[in-house]
């Protein structure tokens, strides 16, 4: 039985004075952590200062890493420097970096090497454009970024590895996949995960959706049977929607 995980991707959002007293509010709302994993990912700056209010089970995700342990690389930021602020896990190849940064998939998985050589736990983003969709090749989109963002990685390695689908189309837009879309490309990823590294590992990996997830629409997500949990994004930048969210289970 693979245990939900909810994450909230704060993006560029929040001072650390905002960040403290969201996770307050939703601490303080009494998440059941039995029933969910969930955690925070905000701003570089503030992680240090978000790890003050969390317990050890809680996710404090950086929002990216560079591959280079050290260098002349301004305004770059370390795994060892996020690991040093508190983090235990990072999101890595999330659609705004592959498509605003321009992040190659020969990039991400550097960033997706580097991070698990560090110890931290990976979110590795995956999704199709809107265009690939259309043109009936999202499948084959998604496996590839799966692939390509996994080279080099063995079975060990794999217990440190989310991955989270994120259809491009409906990031920030309000739209988001019907929940036999995710649960398609969720079992789609799983299967492909399992010629991969086994059906053991396969179905261990806990699989997210991310996309315009809304209190409206979670727990009709969390039904489907391959959807694992979700990478929140405007929605858990208020402690009410968030915290509606993680109570899914309700």
């Amino acid at each position: 039985m693979r245990k939900p995980l909810i994450v909230g991707n704060w993006k560029m959002n929040l001072t650390i004075s905002e960040g403290v007293n969201l996770v307050n509010s939703v601490i303080d709302a009494g998440i059941d952590q039995l029933k969910v994993d969930y955690g925070f990912a905000p701003s570089f700056v503030a992680l240090g200062e978000i790890k003050k209010y969390l317990n050890d089970s809680h996710i404090l995700a950086a929002q990216n890493i560079y591959f280079e342990d050290s260098g002349a690389f301004t305004g770059e930021v370390s795994a060892d420097m996020v690991i040093s602020a508190g983090a235990n896990c990072v999101i890595l190849g999330h659609s705004e970096r592959r498509h605003i940064f321009k992040e190659s998939d020969e990039i991400i998985n550097k960033k997706v090497r580097q991070a698990v050589d560090k110890g931290l736990n990976v979110i590795l983003c995956v999704g199709e454009l809107l265009e690939e969709r259309e043109a009936g090749c999202e499948v084959e989109t998604v496996l590839r970024q799966v692939a390509l963002g996994l080279k080099g990685l063995n079975s060990d390695d794999m217990k440190k590895v989310v991955i989270a689908y994120e259809p491009v189309w409906a990031i920030g837009t309000g739209k988001t996949a019907s929940k036999d879309d995710a649960e398609t490309m969720h079992r789609e990823i799983r299967s492909f995960v399992s010629k991969l590294y086994g059906e053991n590992i396969a179905n261990d990996l806990r699989i997210l959706y991310g996309g315009s997830v809304k209190p409206e629409n979670i727990k009709e997500l969390m039904s489907a049977e391959n959807v694992d949990g979700a990478l929140v994004g405007g929605a858990s930048l208020k402690a009410e929607s968030f915290v509606k969210i993680l109570k899914f289970y309700e």
